[in-house]
């Protein structure tokens, strides 16, 4: 009797425990640990990182246009220090062995856009990039994106008027020669097809753009400074077309000259702003912006 109610009693126990299955266990954990994988990725994307910048600055446009606008003049400050740097370096190095001044033009170049970045200034090429992930990724609507990056840039143009006119009342700049590097460097991007200012434009700011991603990827300062230097030493050095750093050379050029340098008319500068705006817009818009967004989107672990 004893034997036949504990028989009952264990198979009624064995019946109610689900059987073992390794399959779905594995299945259940891997879905597990994707998803944490993916959880913990999500704040160090670099999407995650640039939608997070986008929202600051959209704040700040909404509810503080004048701190935007001065952002945006600062940028050109920042720049046109490194600008200003550059060119004085590159004319004295230049008398110490010919082309060693464009070499230390380069080099020094990379200071303005590490300032910018580290001073939280609002530079338009960058904001190319910006602004076009915005409106893709839908972070905020696409006429508030136009908006701020017209902004970004008008400003951008104003503080670098107003900074290479002051910069030409210092003594490095109140007697410049005729054949400086800031006049040659002038007259030689002046003096350029439409095409040619529109390519260069490109390629500009896909560099200048890779340089702010690398920024915001590396953690160490160290690491920042080194990669950013290098980076836009590439278009720096071969002198291609950033609309914002042209802002600072034709004005500091006018400033400094006491007028129009050669080649230098309203048609000329308002032609390169335009070609090397558009070639900078399809580089750091649509070639790094618009591409990355884009492949960020095709998969849930392959993320930058």
């Amino acid at each position: 009797m004893n034997f036949f109610w504990t028989t009952t009693i264990l198979s009624s126990i064995i019946n109610k425990v689900k059987p073992f299955d390794k399959k779905k266990t594995f299945t259940r954990k891997s879905s597990r640990f994707s998803k944490e994988i993916r959880m913990g990725a999500n704040q160090e994307t670099l999407m995650y990182t640039l939608e997070k910048s986008i929202k600051k600055k959209a704040d700040l446009f909404e509810h503080s246009f004048s701190a935007y606008a001065v952002r945006s003049i600062l940028a050109s400050l920042y720049l046109g220090l490194g600008i200003v740097i550059s060119l004085y370096t590159a004319d004295k190095l230049n008398h110490v062995a010919e082309g060693l001044g464009k070499f230390s033009y380069g080099l020094m170049f990379g200071w303005g856009l590490l300032m910018i970045l580290y001073m939280n200034a609002e530079l338009g090429t960058s904001n190319m990039m910006y602004m076009t992930v915005a409106s893709h990724r839908k972070t905020i609507p696409t006429k508030t994106a136009l908006k701020m990056l017209a902004t970004c840039i008008l400003f951008n143009f104003v503080g670098a008027v107003l900074v290479c006119y002051l910069v030409s009342l210092t003594l490095p700049y109140q007697h410049v020669d005729a054949h400086s590097y800031l006049f040659e460097a002038t007259v030689a991007k002046l003096s350029k097809t439409p095409l040619t200012q529109f390519i260069e434009g490109i390629f500009a700011n896909i560099v200048v753009n890779i340089g702010v991603f690398t920024f915001l990827r590396i953690k160490d300062d160290a690491g920042r400074l080194i990669s950013v230097i290098f980076i836009i030493f590439i278009f720096a050095f071969l002198g291609y077309e950033h609309v914002i750093a042209n802002f600072s050379l034709f004005s500091l050029a006018f400033f400094a000259n006491g007028g129009p340098v050669e080649g230098m008319t309203l048609l000329s500068v308002l032609s390169n702003f335009l070609f090397s705006g558009l070639g900078n817009y399809v580089g750091g818009g649509l070639f790094i912006g618009l591409l990355y967004s884009w492949l960020n989107n095709q998969s849930k672990l392959y993320v930058d």
